[in-house]
């Protein structure tokens, strides 16, 4: 969670010069130590609060300078550390964090020219950024001939050519050339490109624009068949019945920037760069507030990383009349329910219900949240509502029918859970997760053995490194009878999930078959001492402790099932 902050923070400790610049910054500093406490808490709000105050003593020590821009332009206040940025000493080379704030200052504040000279310096957060940034410097200062040269420069590198010609498509749109951005957008001149949600919002309004609604349409539904996407089902909703389709196009320079910035955040957040990930979503976010997709990445990031109240300061700011505001509101109740604070979180979804009652989404996190606070009734029946909304089932939505079979097999439904089971598995053919829980359940259930280990073996050779797959394999040889073959599999599951009590409780009745009773018993008392307080897990503290005190025979003897590897096909 704090790994952000243990790299700033770690470099800021051990750079060379810090320890000479002690007679600036005193480790007893009552700010220098809060600075440094609420930085390895992962505090960025009481961070930036007291780098400020330390900033005004020691405005010249460059370590300390560097950790506070990046601590503000996280909280969102470009503007501060833009000021932190000009203290520091000029020289030849400015640091990237200390470009990368300037020039968002200065394009907030219309400065373009001034932008310009910056990015044509160095380098702000790479080439790519910096040649779309410095084409929509020249959008915004009127030098279309020219901006639209620098995005082709821009492309003919191959690996920024799909995203310099998208940003090329957005430019011409701006100034009216809807026929030459649609050419783009539908590969007519340069040949396909990918497109974003963005893209395709953009290309289907285009086209709309263009008196063309049937191809708008239908590229909207070739593309909600390959995934979901809230905004373009509401849209393709929009131009089926006729009436306004929200303007999701790029309608300014400034929105162009913004864009950019929040492409690089979105490359940044497919690795482990949280904080170059934040810094750029947060200057989307400043250049364009309406810009609900930076505002979701910035909400995860800060969710992620534990900082909730940040989460939910980012998802404020999506407009209530955006098709992304379902999205943001469910992203809430999943950031409440992190918050441990659940019924919060089904309040939320209980209200958005109500404004939107059609919407499968809303009635899938509520499921979600009620499963995992194990009520599963709750769950079922939100799960079944999605379910009803689904008006032909698609391959992707295959994981509502798993959940709700997990819920219906909870709720001793089991019929309604196996035909949920096999429609999971007739949408998405093989998925280990469904195999898995299909047959353990039918293991502990003691019915259609041979099936269950069929289903679990073929689980195992999808997921081979997953310890609860493993741990149902040995439990299903166990049932069997086949103890001996139980061993190897259970001792790896314990391997892999070291701390499961379920899978240590399990290895010890392996053990205690095959007659290593002692082993048994050790397994037994590890898997006691990892079953959290509350318990919320299928772990049974008590017959484990009766397994200690009497053996497993005896507990099986009591329990009428003396013999597991005895069961029926039913």
């Amino acid at each position: 969670m704090k790994q952000l902050f243990l790299t700033f923070f770690w470099i800021f400790s051990i750079l060379p010069g810090v320890a000479v610049k002690a007679q600036n910054v005193s480790p007893e500093s009552g700010a220098y130590v809060a600075s440094r406490l609420a930085s390895f808490a992962g505090d960025y709000e009481q961070a930036a609060y007291y780098f400020d105050r330390l900033l005004q003593d020691i405005p010249a020590n460059s370590d300390i300078a560097e950790n506070a821009m990046i601590v503000f332009s996280i909280t969102g206040n470009f503007a501060r550390a833009a000021e932190v940025a000009q203290t520091q000493p000029s020289s030849n080379e400015i640091s990237q964090i200390a470009q990368l704030v300037t020039i968002v200052d200065f394009l907030t504040e219309d400065k373009l020219v001034e932008a310009q000279d910056l990015l044509k310096v160095g380098s702000a957060s790479g080439s790519v950024l910096d040649g779309l940034l410095l084409a929509w410097t020249e959008v915004g200062l009127g030098q279309m001939s020219t901006a639209l040269r620098s995005f082709d420069r821009l492309a003919e590198t191959e690996s920024f050519s799909e995203l310099a010609l998208l940003h090329k498509a957005y430019a011409l749109s701006i100034v009216g050339d809807l026929e030459g951005a649609e050419a783009i957008l539908s590969g007519v001149t340069y040949g396909p490109i990918r497109l974003d949600v963005r893209g395709l919002a953009t290309h289907a309004q285009i086209l709309q624009e263009l008196e063309r609604p049937t191809d708008a349409v239908d590229l909207l539904e070739r593309t909600l068949e390959r995934g979901d996407s809230i905004l373009l089902s509401a849209m393709l909703a929009s131009l089926r019945s006729n009436s306004k389709v929200r303007d999701m196009r790029i309608n300014s320079p400034k929105e162009g920037m913004a864009e950019a910035f929040h492409t690089l955040a979105t490359v940044y957040s497919s690795g482990t760069s949280e904080a170059f990930t934040l810094l750029h979503s947060r200057a989307a976010m400043l250049l364009d507030p309406s810009l609900a997709d930076a505002a979701l990445l910035s909400a995860e990031v800060f969710e992620e990383i534990g900082q909730y109240n940040l989460a939910l300061d980012a998802l404020d700011t999506v407009p209530k009349d955006h098709p992304n505001y379902i999205s943001a509101v469910i992203a809430r109740a999943e950031i409440l329910f992190s918050m441990n604070e659940p019924d919060k979180a089904l309040e939320v979804l209980h209200t958005l219900s109500k404004i939107y009652p059609d919407e499968p989404s809303i009635y899938i996190t509520t499921g979600d949240i009620n499963r995992r606070t194990d009520n599963f009734e709750a769950a079922r029946l939100a799960y079944r509502r999605a379910i009803e909304l689904f008006e032909v089932p698609e391959p992707r939505q295959w994981f509502v029918f798993y959940t709700r079979g997990i819920t219906n097999e909870r709720t001793g439904r089991w019929q309604e859970a196996e035909a949920d089971f096999e429609r999971a598995l007739a949408l998405n053919p093989g998925h280990p997760l469904v195999l898995n829980y299909y047959g353990y359940s039918l293991v502990e259930q003691r019915r259609r053995l041979d099936e269950a280990l069929e289903m679990i073996e073929r689980a195992v050779d999808e997921s081979e490194n997953d310890g609860f797959i493993i741990d149902s394999l040995g439990w299903v040889l166990y049932r069997l009878g086949r103890y001996d073959e139980a061993v190897e599999p259970m001792e790896r599951a314990v391997a892999l999930e070291p701390l499961d009590p379920v899978i240590n409780d399990h290895l010890g009745d392996v053990y205690w078959k095959v007659g290593r009773k002692r082993e048994a018993e050790f397994q037994w008392k590890r898997a006691l001492s990892f079953i959290p307080e509350p318990n919320d897990t299928d772990a049974d503290p008590d017959r484990i402790r009766s397994k200690l005190l009497i053996g497993l025979d005896k507990v099986l003897s009591q329990e009428a099932d003396p013999d597991l590897n005895i069961a029926k096909e039913p």
